[in-house]
């Protein structure tokens, strides 16, 4: 991925809007202004320092100039005193665009920011290039009309509400990014983005424009630029507002991207990519994968079928429960990244194979405490990012380790304990064995044990004598 553009963290200006002040940032030096509309919460500082969006935004200033901004009442801007109007919204806009000397940039609506970009593109068509728009909507009414979407809507309007509720605890997550939600540091990092992007007043005047001012269904046919719709099939908002979109803009083209997650930044990131660098300039790059080296750790609950029988679905929910907390907190204590859970199990990376082990073996020494035994399989060998998820032979080769292990046991790959030599981590040979799939025997090992370190061995002796 080309991240150059977002090598130094950008500089953070403020346009002169009618409302207040607004935060702005610029990125990259592209032929085409791409402007990034916000959603609901936004913090124009703190998405730059988050390697997920910093990623996701360095990726659209390899062929474009980017701008994005923080709404009034949101992030580094000024606070409203009450409910902003679509017509406000657009003014803000109107001035981010002027103090950045944008004269007609393509609009990149993402959520809330979908009906701001609508509004802005019908009333002032000669200051907009192209209108983007990602999962979004037309209109945030609480009324059920009967409408494509709508029942589902108004639940998760509930839903959002009662993360206002909950303001500062990282609730968002379980709403707009479904993938990330058994990862207890991200929800803690999605926690403190709320607080610092919005109070809860704040937030409950944004939740209360999407019932009063967001609808925009009336004027979509005044929409005159080139238009793409882009929507995650599964995500929150209902995948029929994208088609409304569609239907009714004209000339519109509407692309169903696979995944459930409402924060464009997080999942796969390279359809919106591709599909938004391929509208706007009419080819797509296919950049070569990122690839970092990487201890993965696979963990996995033996016999897990068997338990959830023996105590029922209410008891063995609480189990999974305190399982999935235990494991998030060890992989974070021993300075890993909990990648995504596998059912009964997770996926975990580490940037040191002795802190990897280490975690395992911690593990394996818990989890009984619970009633349960996990099995682990680790391996250390390149990996290709993909968004927040990796990929490549090394996880297969962590996943086949770890099929072989049996209850309470740890296998891991010669690779990790030769890695690991001089850690005073000690290894039982536990034979070769064939990975299916993998070509070749591969030869199995379990930590045993842990010897004294010999250099601490010595600084000890040296401080009794």
């Amino acid at each position: 991925m080309i991240l150059t553009p977002m090598a130094r963290k950008p500089q953070t200006h403020y346009a002169k809007g009618p409302g207040g002040d607004i935060a702005y940032q610029v990125v990259g030096d592209g032929p085409i202004d791409l402007v990034i509309v916000p959603g609901w919460i936004s913090h124009v500082d703190l998405l730059a320092a988050d390697p997920g969006w910093r990623t996701f935004i360095g990726e659209f200033a390899s062929f474009a100039r980017v701008i994005q901004y923080d709404k009034l009442g949101t992030g580094a801007s000024d606070p409203i005193a009450e409910v902003p109007t679509l017509e406000s919204r657009a003014d803000e806009l109107h001035a981010v665009l002027d103090a950045a000397g944008s004269d007609r940039p393509a609009l990149f609506g993402l959520s809330q920011g979908g009906p701001i970009s609508v509004m802005f593109a019908a009333s002032y068509p000669q200051r907009v290039q192209a209108l983007i728009l990602f999962g979004t909507f037309v209109s945030g009414s609480l009324e059920d009309d009967g409408s494509p979407g709508r029942a589902k809507w108004i639940t998760l309007l509930h839903r959002v509400r009662e993360s206002v509720d909950r303001w500062g605890e990282g609730s968002t997550v379980d709403w707009a990014a479904p993938s990330r939600s058994h990862d207890l540091e991200f929800r803690q990092i999605v926690g403190a983005f709320e607080r610092a992007s919005m109070s809860p007043k704040m937030a409950l005047l944004g939740w209360e424009a999407h019932l009063r001012q967001m609808n925009v269904r009336d004027i979509l046919s005044s929409v005159h630029v080139p238009t793409l719709v882009l929507h995650r099939k599964n995500e929150a908002i209902p995948v029929e507002f994208a088609r409304e979109y569609a239907e009714k803009i004209p000339f519109a083209r509407l692309v169903e991207i696979e995944g459930a997650d409402h924060f464009p930044s997080v999942g796969d990131i390279a359809p919106i990519i591709g599909e938004v660098e391929e509208f706007l300039t009419g080819q797509r790059h296919t950049p070569p994968p990122d690839r970092v080296l990487a201890t993965v750790l696979f963990t996995d609950i033996v016999d897990s079928t068997r338990r959830a029988v023996e105590l029922g679905d209410r008891r063995w929910r609480e189990l999974l429960e305190q399982h999935d907390q235990i494991t998030c907190a060890e992989v974070a204590r021993f300075q890993g990244r909990v990648v995504k859970h596998t059912g009964d199990g997770f996926l975990a990376t580490f940037d040191g194979p002795t802190r990897a082990v280490r975690c395992a073996t911690t593990l394996a020494e818990r989890m009984p405490q619970l009633g349960i035994d996990v099995r682990s399989g680790l391996h250390t060998g390149e990996c290709e990012l993909r968004g927040d998820d990796i990929g490549g032979i090394a996880v297969h080769i962590g996943a086949r380790v770890a099929a072989l292990a049996g209850p309470g046991e740890i296998f891991v790959s010669n690779t990790v304990k030769d890695l690991v030599n001089g850690s005073g981590i000690t290894f039982r040979d536990r034979g070769a064995h064939a990975l299916k799939g993998l070509p070749g025997e591969w030869q199995l090992f379990s930590p045993s044990g842990q010897q004294d370190d010999p250099v601490e061995s010595l600084l000890a002796a040296s401080r009794e004598i």
